[in-house]
């Protein structure tokens, strides 16, 4: 059985929905950003999973300014290779640091051998993360550095990225 659970989790930016397959963690989502699930509203709401109240017990050390490990949490990514390739460089990217997605390009290109890698391919997938602070898509900015989309809003990314303690005054 293929049940999904949601709970939900009251951050100082807003809602953010918890979705699990019961064993693992497959989304952490703001309320109503781009790319959620489409029939959320199908999912059981579900507050004893392990899984679920360990990604909490995680956002509840992360908004007190702390850098929780992730590497306790039980996270399913489901996505295409390309997807999954880069969140697996998402995941590097240490707290209080960021990278370009021009940056994430080249790192790719080189992985995969390629000449070149689309800076917009890379931005789309970021974009898809569906794993959202936990895998650290916040942590990618624009050419020049400077501060572009989020799936969550961009007022949400500058507040997670000042919580790191990175500098959004560029």
């Amino acid at each position: 059985m293929n049940t999904k659970f949601k709970s939900y989790y009251n951050s100082p930016l807003g809602k953010i929905i918890i979705v699990t397959d019961n064993a693992s963690v497959c989304g952490v989502y703001f309320d109503n950003q781009k790319y959620m699930p489409e029939n959320l509203e199908d999912y059981e709401i579900n507050d004893n999973i392990l899984a679920i109240n360990e990604v909490k017990n995680w956002l509840d050390k992360y908004f007190e300014g702390k850098n929780p490990s992730v590497k306790k949490l039980s996270i399913k990514l489901i996505g295409s290779e390309f997807k999954l390739l880069v969140w697996s460089v998402l995941k590097t990217i240490p707290y209080g640091k960021t990278l370009t997605y021009g940056e994430i390009a080249q790192m790719l290109s080189k992985k995969m051998n390629k000449e070149k890698m689309s800076a917009r391919a890379v931005g789309s997938a970021v974009g898809h993360n569906p794993i959202s602070i936990i895998i650290p898509c916040h942590r990618v900015l624009g050419k020049n550095n400077k501060i572009t989309g989020y799936a969550g809003g961009i007022d949400k990314k500058i507040e997670l990225l000042k919580l790191e303690g990175i500098n959004v005054n560029n």
